[in-house]
């Protein structure tokens, strides 16, 4: 039996990861990322600008645009 990993067995496996963590990300922002809405403050701004960021950065890598 042959045990080896392949590229597209990593590669389906880590797509999956991706979408497990899109799919917690989505629940989180629909939460308001575990903040009270009245008591959000300049430093949850800044959390969301960086990750606003990091998420340009990964469509840019793999679409090529960002908006």
């Amino acid at each position: 039996m042959n045990t080896k990993t392949t590229a597209t067995d990593a590669y389906l496996a880590r797509a999956a990861a991706i979408h497990n963590k899109l799919t917690r990300l989505q629940q989180l922002a629909a939460d308001h990322f575990g903040h009270n809405p009245d008591a959000i403050h300049w430093g949850h701004v800044g959390d969301l600008g960086r990750v606003d960021q990091a998420l340009d950065d990964l469509l840019a890598i793999f679409d090529g645009q960002v908006k």
